[in-house]
């Protein structure tokens, strides 16, 4: 009778909502946020996310706590941040951007992991179904390999006698990779001659574009974290080349890179509030399909335009969420 009490109490408690749980325990639940940049360039996306947070009842400090850990663009550094969050016990991990979530997911197979976005998250194993991830790991999807043929279509509007594409990729992210492969082959159809830049460390990116010299029209930088993280760099040396940018996201036009056309991360962030908010009422990461982005943005940068000499047809600009002078 004894361990029939016990059966019933123990299948009750894990039924029972992880913020309930916490609370009756006199401990606030706690999410542990992993950037993969920096609180200056991604705060935004944070504010964002906190914002549906507080919406949907959860105020930091008053009925949950939020440790932030920023990886500055290095998957080592993920690593250990990761790894603290579970000797913090963290009741849910908050990140995006693939390497981040792989560093996640690789600490903990226990802690409910939301990423805001990741690229291709069913092609590079993130989660093992869209509609029934599986596991612990659950999110957002970027789908950046879906929008390689739009990318293409928006530089050829920018510059119609464009013929010589050059794709920037870090080859040691898989999305990265994946993300080149859809834009090799959407830019064959169309007739560019394609060269292929493999970057695996930041240093690689000077020399790349030593390598470009003369061979090419145009640059497409594919998503990738430590990419991003040296955007200013990637940005001045192409204004140097006079090399028109494609680009995944605003902050690297805001950076001076010419044009981007992706989803909007700050909706991301805002509906990884729902996720999380779910997770800490005791829904499972498992039970939460991953969706896919709604709200995208195409975003251009006028100066970096001018320094190029290149005129932004009214059509394209008509067209543009913001445009950067």
């Amino acid at each position: 009778m004894q361990r029939r009490a016990f059966i019933i109490l123990f299948g009750g408690a894990v039924a029972f909502p992880l913020a309930a749980r916490a609370q009756l325990a006199g401990k606030q639940p706690t999410i542990g946020f992993l950037g993969s940049g920096t609180s200056a360039a991604q705060g935004q996306w944070v504010a964002s996310f906190l914002e549906r947070l507080r919406e949907l009842g959860w105020i930091e400090g008053r009925n949950f706590t939020i440790e932030y850990r920023w990886a500055e663009g290095s998957s080592d550094r993920a690593a250990e941040f990761a790894a603290e969050f579970v000797r913090l016990k963290v009741d849910v991990i908050v990140t995006y951007a693939n390497p981040m979530v792989v560093a996640a997911k690789q600490t903990t197979s226990v802690i409910p992991i939301v990423f805001a976005a990741a690229a291709d998250p069913l092609g590079t194993g993130l989660v093992a179904s869209l509609a029934r991830p599986a596991g612990n790991v659950t999110g957002l999807s970027v789908q950046n390999t879906d929008l390689a043929g739009k990318h293409l279509e928006l530089l050829r509007d920018l510059i119609p006698d464009l013929r010589r594409l050059a794709i920037m990729a870090n080859v040691n992210n898989p999305a990265s990779l994946l993300e080149m492969r859809a834009v090799q082959e959407a830019a064959r159809t169309i007739g560019f001659e394609v060269a292929a830049l493999e970057i695996r460390r930041a240093e690689d990116i000077a020399a790349a574009f030593e390598v470009l010299r003369g061979q090419t029209e145009a640059l497409y930088v594919c998503i990738d974290t430590m990419l991003f993280s040296n955007r200013i760099r990637i940005s001045t040396l192409a204004i140097g080349a006079r090399l028109p940018t494609m680009l995944s996201n605003r902050e690297f036009v805001a950076a001076g890179g010419l044009m981007s056309y992706g989803p909007s991360f700050l909706d991301l962030f805002r509906r990884a509030g729902d996720y999380v908010d779910k997770i800490l009422r005791g829904v499972k990461p498992a039970d939460l399909p991953v969706e896919q982005p709604t709200k995208f943005d195409l975003v251009i940068n006028l100066t970096t335009a001018k320094a190029l000499g290149l005129t932004v047809p009214p059509t394209l600009l008509a067209r543009a969420a913001e445009v950067i002078e």
